[in-house]
């Protein structure tokens, strides 16, 4: 995974700050991503989910609105039209240097900025929106006891998420003149619409509202047990994954993305989120390698030993499903479990002698649904033993270790 730092101008030439997610193999396509209003592009859902989307080979554009985060200019100047051209000028960067912005994702107003822009945008193939409004002016409910100060006195000071901004007036009169159903009606992509039931910022009617304006092809899918702002691992990678799925759907496949990864064996790569995530890529295939939270990881993948467990246990129930065809037989459905522990050598009965101190154990245990029959059952361990990665953990390997560098 490459996460490259870039910037572009916005709606009134400030510099606003970005960070392009590009994925390890071939690029399937290009994507923008909008952040809820006065959050940055830094929120843990933006990245997560930008990351989760290049994983599977979308490359994902977030960006920095202006005045917000690290970008330039001053918030108080800026609006809901504001960030509308502040996505037409990230749209038209993306397209200018790398490719199509082919896919928009907003995640609560920018969700709505993402359906106002999308019909002027050509390129746009499909739109998905997370906990967006229906109406724009609904930004306002976050700081509605300010309204009075605002009006009378043209700007006020609210604090919105643990931090102090200024609104002016001209900001609620433009949200209050937006034509958000209008722009739904005449979206003309496909529209992914995702909202958690419980979300107590933005209600889920919105999602309803949004859903029965825009025209098919439409999809709604409901975050069950999500906040507003995904602050969970697992509603992010949730919402990464639906996104993944339903846009796979819209996307025309390209040759370019079916080639395989020009590297031999298997590639592995820090990711940069957590202390332990890695991308492991074999081939085509991508995914995560982790370690538990408990032992100061995200999770988000196995760890190197499940890997090995898994490899074991993959290897087992192919040698076994070989022999069965080979010999004719119809196996009932069977699972392989595989756990692998530190044990003491004189612990080990099956061990053999030589061996002292601690080493590891995989425990495999091979389980049908129903009676193989006695040929089988006879057979089995047998069978397993012979697995080739089996033989390889029992075996001595030579493993030779070169460094080099990328430019050598």
């Amino acid at each position: 995974m490459q996460s490259l730092k870039v910037a572009f101008p916005g709606f009134r030439g400030d510099p606003l700050s970005a960070r392009l997610e590009l994925p390890l193999g071939p690029i399937r396509s290009y994507a923008i991503f909008a952040h809820c209003f006065t959050c940055s592009k830094d929120l843990f859902a933006s990245r997560r989910i930008a990351f989760e989307l290049a994983m599977r080979g979308i490359a994902v554009l977030r960006f920095d609105f202006t005045g917000l985060g690290a970008s330039g200019g001053e918030f108080p100047k800026t609006n809901f039209s504001s960030n509308v051209e502040d996505l037409r000028q990230a749209a038209k960067y993306l397209t200018r240097h790398f490719g199509p912005a082919e896919l928009l994702v907003g995640h609560s107003l920018g969700g709505a900025a993402v359906l106002a822009v999308a019909p002027e945008l050509p390129e746009v193939r499909a739109v998905v929106t997370i906990g967006a409004p229906a109406d724009t002016a609904h930004v306002i409910s976050s700081f509605r006891s300010h309204v009075p100060a605002i009006e009378s006195q043209g700007e006020a000071e609210v604090q919105l998420a643990g931090c102090r901004f200024a609104i002016q007036q001209q900001f609620l009169d433009d949200v209050r003149r937006q034509h958000l159903e209008t722009k739904i009606r005449s979206l003309g992509r496909p529209l992914l619409v995702l909202h958690a039931p419980d979300d107590d910022i933005v209600g889920v009617d919105n999602a309803k509202r949004i859903f029965e304006a825009a025209q098919h092809p439409k999809s709604f899918v409901s975050l069950d047990g999500a906040d507003h702002l995904l602050t969970r691992h697992e509603d992010a990678a949730f919402v990464a994954e639906v996104i993944s799925a339903w846009y796979g759907r819209h996307l025309a496949r390209s040759s370019h993305a079916e080639a395989v990864a020009n590297h031999d064996g298997v590639l592995v790569r820090a990711s940069g989120e957590g202390r332990f995530q890695q991308v492991v890529e074999a081939g085509r295939h991508r995914f995560l390698a982790d370690e538990p939270e408990s032992y100061g990881g995200l999770d988000s993948g196995p760890s190197p030993y499940d890997f090995l467990s898994a490899g074991l246990g993959a290897c087992t129930s192919m040698t076994l499903q070989l022999y069965a065809e080979r010999k004719g037989w119809q196996l009932p459905p069977y699972t392989v479990e595989v756990r692998h522990a530190k044990v003491h050598a004189e612990d080990c009965l099956s061990c053999t002698e030589g061996h002292t101190g601690k080493i590891d154990q995989f425990v495999r245990r091979i389980t049908f649904e129903t009676d193989p029959g006695p040929a089988v059952t006879d057979k089995i361990a047998e069978i397993a033993d012979k697995c080739s990665v089996h033989r390889t953990l029992e075996a001595r390997s030579d493993i030779v270790t070169k460094v080099a560098t990328s430019n050598a």
